[in-house]
């Protein structure tokens, strides 16, 4: 019998985004699929050569927060190296904001989500829960992550993505301009992409709030098809 292959889940940060609650839901998915899964609930792991060395996959859900240089450099040594990384909305694309080489490395950064009519806020996370609809790309339906799924809808955070054309984008998402918004014209940014790191693959969904949004179907297929995707 083959070796199971090792993948890392690495949670923490804010816990507005639910890191365990949403990693958890993944765990006996990749189990399933022969994966020897640990989990730390701190990004020091990163730093501990035993742990990190020979590994297929990490999935990084740790919002905002910070990295220790040490401890990036164990990240991006893993994943130069061969390992995937994987992660969904802010765990992965709005984390360690101060260190531009990890920024560098995932492709993409949150920089705002556009919120509901400020006569509708209420001081609540529901105040950015908007309609809008996810778009797969030509790209994308070639994919094997996203191919056979079609455009569609969600009510929840959408991600404005800072990102450079290094980026394999699978799916898009457009901001519309309202008359209460600071911008003028629609913008389109990234949704799910993809991006080849050294040896390493990188795996990033946007969407992917809270555990009813990474529960619904057309993303968890998405999200689980892009696990398998990213690791050795």
């Amino acid at each position: 019998m083959a070796a199971a292959r090792r993948a890392l889940v690495v949670r923490g940060g804010w816990d507005g985004h639910m890191p365990v609650e949403t990693t958890d839901l993944f765990i006996p998915f990749l189990r399933d699929n022969g994966f020897d899964v640990q989990v730390s609930e701190s990004t020091a792991v990163y730093a501990d050569d035993a742990v990190m060395a020979d590994l297929d996959l990490i999935v990084q859900i740790v919002t905002m927060s910070t990295i220790a240089d040490e401890e990036f450099a164990g990240l991006q040594k893993a994943v130069l190296g061969g390992a995937g990384l994987a992660g969904w909305h802010g765990g992965i694309a709005d984390a360690f904001r101060n260190t531009a080489d990890y920024l560098h490395m995932i492709g993409g950064q949150f920089a705002h989500h556009a919120g509901k009519h400020p006569s509708e806020r209420t001081g609540e996370q529901s105040d950015n829960y908007i309609p809008y609809t996810v778009h797969i790309t030509e790209a994308g339906h070639e994919h094997p992550i996203t191919q056979g799924i079609e455009d569609f809808d969600l009510v929840t955070e959408q991600y404005w993505v800072l990102s450079d054309e290094y980026n394999d984008v699978l799916a898009t998402t457009t901001q519309e301009a309202r008359d209460f918004d600071a911008w003028n014209r629609p913008v389109t940014a990234p949704a799910i992409w993809t991006r080849q790191w050294g040896e390493g693959r990188v795996f990033v969904s946007a969407p992917g709030h809270r555990l009813e949004v990474v529960e619904s179907q057309p993303l968890r297929t998405i999200i689980e098809r892009g696990l398998l995707w990213a690791a050795r």
